[in-house]
């Protein structure tokens, strides 16, 4: 995840979440010890598009929904998948297996938050610091087979999140992911999200 998104995830998940809409650049910059400009280049899109509204010193989200969609189409999964492999065991026996440092992703992170499941899922996706990923393998060895664990690079700032993505992130890589019953998870999120 690059800079951008990391910027996009911190407002995103305080919109939704905390019901915070209006931030400035330098609070954002300041968190991230990111420079003002990495802040405001950021931000060109989804002030282009009508995410955000600037005026004095700061910037209001004024439309969450069409962000998160903005930040889906940009969003590219597969490049930040570190590990992948079948495991001869169920979904739920996986997710009880994991080590203590990873982050639950997509379908896991979903069925965590809202305590149920709008449809069966028989893969994992974990977030994990590349600096980790052998305590994985160790647990998780490679074997051939249909790819039913997924570990996807965490960045440095995630763990302050929790151990389930917060719920933006959780929308953009279920709009992301090929499996069918993806859509069923992305439409019931959405409900949970917007429409309750």
């Amino acid at each position: 995840m690059n800079k951008k998104e990391i910027i996009w995830r911190e407002i995103l998940s305080q919109a939704i979440e905390n019901k915070r809409f209006e931030f400035t650049q330098k609070q954002i910059a300041q968190k991230y010890k990111f420079s003002l400009s990495t802040v405001f280049n950021a931000l060109k899109v989804p002030r282009n598009s009508g995410c955000i509204e600037t005026g004095g010193r700061g910037f209001k989200v004024v439309d969450v929904e069409k962000w998160l969609y903005l930040w889906a189409t940009f969003r590219n999964l597969q490049k930040d998948i570190i590990y992948q492999t079948h495991i001869d065991k169920n979904v739920k026996n996986i997710e009880g297996e994991m080590p203590p440092h990873i982050m639950f992703g997509a379908f896991t992170a979903y069925l965590k938050k809202y305590k149920d499941a709008p449809a069966d899922y028989d893969k994992v996706y974990v977030y994990s610091e590349k600096e980790k990923l052998a305590d994985i393998k160790s647990r998780f060895p490679f074997k051939k087979g249909t790819t039913n664990l997924i570990v996807i690079s965490s960045d440095e700032w995630q763990e302050n999140f929790g151990k389930i993505t917060p719920d933006c992130q959780t929308f953009v890589d279920l709009w992301n992911l090929p499996e069918w019953y993806a859509k069923d998870f992305l439409n019931a999120l959405k409900q949970k999200l917007f429409h309750s």
